[in-house]
């Protein structure tokens, strides 16, 4: 209903981690640019920290691609409560060495730290790229410890990123912050790149004028500290609630009333 009443083809603001729907703020450029020093230089760890909603995951995959679009084999995972055979079931996978689930642990370390030995004498970049690291259990971080320090030339041309919530940071080993060479940081939006993405993210969805005032998406950014992920929530459930107002463009007003009821919905949940 609400894309019939704005004239697009498709959501704008959709929340999954489609990276055909980057934005690239300065923010988030820097970002980039600074994991592909790491890589270049052949560093061995380095730690994209950020907000929560600020975009890392997102981060993460464009990278990903980048690299892979290069030739580099990449390990792009989710560490999210992942057990240790989980963990290296899938970086093994990741990095096209075809685990078998019934393999042990002793087996699939064999199989990731053999690939990356592999892709030395190759002279192919390996590259794991851990999001949610902070949410990891000791024992998989123990393993990329182990990983980071198996080989310790520059030749091994193996780099690690892991991402993690700025204000849970602490919640890694030490070692691995001892390891770590290089911090990344991803900050929130300016208002200028929020009033950037909705306007372009709107024209690419098929609407030739703005949806929204400008007022109205500096409230917006303001109501969402200028985290993309809050953004694009909010935004949404702002197109909704003015197709069902039949309203012409958001205003403010508009922008107010969703942002309380999303805020009553996580609430309750």
């Amino acid at each position: 209903m609400f894309r019939t009443h704005w004239g697009l083809r498709e959501s704008p603001f959709r929340g999954s981690l489609d990276w055909r729907l980057f934005h690239p703020s300065p923010t988030h450029d820097e970002a980039l640019a600074r994991m592909q020093f790491l890589v270049e230089e052949r560093r061995r760890m380095g730690l994209l920290l950020g907000p929560t909603g600020s975009g890392k995951s997102m981060v993460l995959e464009v990278f990903a691609r980048r690299l892979r679009r290069k030739g580099a084999q990449v390990a792009n995972l989710n560490m999210l409560g992942i057990d240790l055979h989980e963990f290296l079931w899938l970086t093994a996978a990741e990095l096209g060495a075809n685990p078998d689930r019934r393999h042990d642990v002793f087996h699939l370390w064999r199989m990731v730290v053999d690939r990356i030995a592999e892709n030395r004498y190759q002279q192919i970049e390996t590259v794991l790229l851990l999001d949610d690291a902070d949410e990891a259990p000791p024992n998989a971080l123990e393993q990329v410890v182990r990983i980071a320090q198996q080989d310790c030339s520059q030749q091994a041309r193996l780099s690690i990123v892991l991402a993690a919530s700025s204000d849970a940071a602490g919640r890694l080993l030490p070692r691995l912050l001892e390891l770590a060479e290089l911090r990344i940081d991803i900050e929130p939006w300016e208002p200028a790149d929020t009033v950037e993405y909705i306007n372009v993210a709107i024209k690419h969805a098929g609407r030739a004028s703005p949806a929204f005032t400008e007022e109205a998406i500096h409230r917006l950014h303001d109501l969402c500290d200028g985290l993309p992920r809050r953004i694009n929530q909010l935004a949404n459930l702002t197109l909704l609630a003015g197709a069902g107002r039949n309203l012409s463009q958001i205003d403010t007003d508009t922008v107010e009333s969703a942002y309380h009821e999303l805020s009553t919905v996580q609430a309750v949940a």
